[in-house]
């Protein structure tokens, strides 16, 4: 797996919250002989035992449960020990969502999306209205989660600290996932002073809600950038699929180029029913885009 990312032309590689333990002694192997270094990794990594396909939401910091948010802090600080191993500094981290125990609020929502034509959602009166009411029940409930996100949060961040490794709290595309988009400024700003945080930007993931019309893509970057460690670079279809080529969607990336840092992680994150061909043109097209001058 290592040998193929390296062999098309990368010289390092994010390993994602879909690794499982049987993958750890090959990638450990491909680090020691040097081929390819590790940029960052995905919590939960290596999956936890048990578990054998992509779980990053498996243990929530936001769970009213205390022994749920004890497990997220188990498979948390065992990710911090695997991204100090592989030499990794940023550990992507997704924050738990809005519990709701008898009803789900986005229901209307999601079946409104599928019966829409989603490039059009942004646009359309009945879908803005659910989206209006849903954001507006959300708004009320998801403060009393932040409080638990951060102390989860602070409880691993001696770890962090010894580790040299740094969480990137992801912006989502799930509509009940946490810190809801218009507080990530703010929760950010909360947790400054543990010095082990800072956002990561996922390009799919926030055009996807700014179709939906939860944000404006370019509005957030503003509100965030400044504490942006890095992004995960994927495009979105005109169907709403993300992970998907770059610069063959609905992606703006002419606006996003104005937001790249010199000193931000950089991770192409594509479908796995991806082409090879098409991983080498979503690479080239990004080779050729850090060297433009729209920044």
């Amino acid at each position: 797996m290592m040998r193929e990312m390296a062999d098309l032309g990368f010289s390092h590689a994010e390993l994602s919250h879909g690794i499982r333990v049987t993958l750890v002694p090959g990638i450990l192997k491909a680090v020691e002989e040097g081929f390819i270094k590790i940029s960052s990794t995905h919590n939960f990594c290596p999956l936890p035992a048990g578990i054998t396909s992509p779980a990053p939401n498996l243990y929530q910091p936001s769970s009213p449960a205390d022994s749920e948010r004890a497990l997220w802090r188990r498979h948390t600080l065992a990710s911090l020990d695997f991204a100090e191993r592989v030499g990794a500094h940023v550990l992507i981290t997704h924050l738990g969502s809005v519990f709701f125990f008898l009803m789900d609020p986005a229901r209307k929502v999601e079946a409104l999306e599928h019966a829409l034509e989603f490039s059009k959602l942004r646009e359309n009166a009945d879908f803005q209205e659910e989206i209006g009411t849903l954001l507006g029940k959300l708004r009320k409930v998801a403060p009393k989660h932040y409080s638990r996100i951060q102390d989860c949060l602070a409880d691993v961040t001696n770890r962090a600290h010894e580790a040299g490794v740094k969480f990137g709290c992801e912006n989502r595309e799930g509509l009940l996932e946490l810190p809801l988009d218009e507080h990530m400024d703010a929760f950010l700003a909360s947790v400054d002073d543990l010095n082990v945080c800072g956002g990561w930007h996922d390009t799919g993931h926030a055009c996807i809600k700014h179709c939906e019309g939860v944000i404006d893509h370019e509005d957030f970057l503003e509100k965030n950038h400044a504490r942006l460690m890095g992004f995960h670079l994927h495009d979105v279809s005109a169907e709403g699929k993300d992970h998907q080529q770059i610069s063959t969607g609905l992606v703006n990336w002419k606006m996003i180029r104005r937001f790249i840092r010199p000193d931000h992680l950089l991770v192409i994150e594509l479908s796995p029913k991806l082409q090879k061909e098409q991983v080498l043109e979503s690479k080239g097209f990004v080779e050729k885009w850090l060297a433009s001058d729209l920044a």
